[in-house]
């Protein structure tokens, strides 16, 4: 399996949807008020697939799965805070229920890619010239 771009992969895909609906959650009154709370579900929405690309775009076999692990942390964050927001009024059962869905579907992604990664015999393109 060999990927041109990051925007190939479907973690990363599935990251940009979920940022894009925590950003839509967070323009809803009264989420919108909560400015700390907002700047910091976006920016672990965000950083999941910031993480996934900058470690793609690294090609050092290596430096892919620590950002996928960086990756994966801003998941846990992300569905944490998502909690939160529940708590808080600012998501519905539903609302919730799909964040979590989400959240656990790039888990369970972000975990196989780390394990293809560890086994492939692929190391990236960055030490091929040494």
């Amino acid at each position: 399996m060999t990927f041109s771009s990051f925007e190939d992969l479907e973690i990363w895909k599935e990251a940009r949807e979920l940022a894009k609906l925590v950003r839509a959650f967070t323009r809803r009154e009264p989420f919108n008020k909560d400015l700390r709370f907002i700047a910091q579900i976006n920016a672990s929405s965000g950083s999941i697939m910031d993480n996934v690309a900058e470690g793609f775009e690294r090609d050092g076999h290596k430096e892919f799965i620590q950002f996928l692990y960086v990756a994966k942390a801003s998941n846990g964050e992300c569905r944490s805070q998502s909690y939160r927001a529940f708590d808080a009024g600012f998501i519905s059962t539903e609302e919730l229920d799909n964040l979590l869905s989400r959240t656990k579907s790039i888990r369970n992604k972000t975990l196989g890619l780390i394990a293809y990664r560890k086994n492939s015999p692929h190391r990236g393109n960055k030490y091929k010239d040494r």
